[in-house]
């Protein structure tokens, strides 16, 4: 069954904006090319492409997978996980990068590393259960499904997983090793958005260098179609876990280096 995934973003697409102008402390203003390199489209290099790669290219723009291998409630909490993974708030919505769907045909499609860990399921179990562990722990602790919670609510189950300490729908995690899961799901959400053309705008990637090549390779100079970077910064906002990270204990970092090299 083919299921379209903008029901599975309905939850979030709404959502403000949670970043703020650290002048002011308003809301970031959306735009289609946040990052540094403000009005850089990688696509403006397509004719400097060679055929094959342009279609490979734009295909990751023109044809979004439909979703075939998560159920409908299934993609509506991987959704707002993946949204958490990566925030994409400051960008506008047409804008976006298709996360999940570029998951979901890898699932779909079998495409797996080639080994398994003996702790761990198959991908395609492992997100299955994600899927249905993530909202026991959001119904366990807070009475309601994942993608219902707020920001700071989620961050906060996903930071547990990130430990490998779950705070919640334990028995549902401890058929695989949790931290080889989170591994393997931040490795696929970072594959899908970085492959992507708008994520190499917002890093000034000029696309594939063949055949045109590049000519300034020395000293650090940029390229003639390059943009020069402009900062960007953004405050985080008080309901999400971006700004209460611990200090850093430089004391037992230090004593833990010199340990290691004894």
């Amino acid at each position: 069954m083919f299921w379209k995934k903008n029901r599975a973003e309905q939850a979030t697409e709404q959502a403000p904006s949670p970043c703020r102008e650290p002048a002011t402390g308003d809301e970031l203003e959306r735009t289609p090319t946040p990052g540094y390199y403000r009005g850089f489209r990688t696509l403006d290099q397509q004719n400097y492409w060679d055929a094959a790669t342009r279609k490979l290219v734009l295909d990751r723009v023109l044809h979004v997978p439909l979703l075939r291998f998560f159920h409908a409630d299934e993609a509506i909490t991987m959704q707002a996980v993946v949204d958490r993974i990566l925030p994409q708030d400051d960008r506008t919505p047409g804008m976006r990068i298709p996360i999940l769907p570029r998951i979901d045909e890898r699932l779909h499609l079998d495409r797996i590393e080639g080994f398994r860990y003996e702790d761990m399921p198959s991908d395609q179990d492992a997100y299955r259960l994600c899927a249905r562990a993530v909202d026991a722990m959001a119904q366990e602790l807070h009475g309601m499904p994942f993608h219902a919670l707020g920001t700071l609510q989620q961050e906060t189950i996903l930071q547990s997983l990130h430990d490998g300490k779950p705070l919640a729908g334990k028995d549902l995690w401890q058929s695989m090793n949790v931290k080889r899961f989170w591994s393997m799901l931040v490795t696929d959400c970072c594959t899908a958005y970085y492959a992507h053309p708008y994520a190499w705008d917002e890093i000034g990637f000029g696309g594939p260098a063949y055949p045109r090549g590049y000519m300034r390779l020395e000293e650090g100079e940029a390229e003639p179609w390059e943009k020069e970077e402009r900062r960007y910064d953004w405050l985080a906002p008080v309901n999400t876990l971006s700004d209460q990270a611990p200090p850093l204990d430089r004391e037992n970092l230090s004593r833990d280096k010199q340990a290691g090299r004894r």
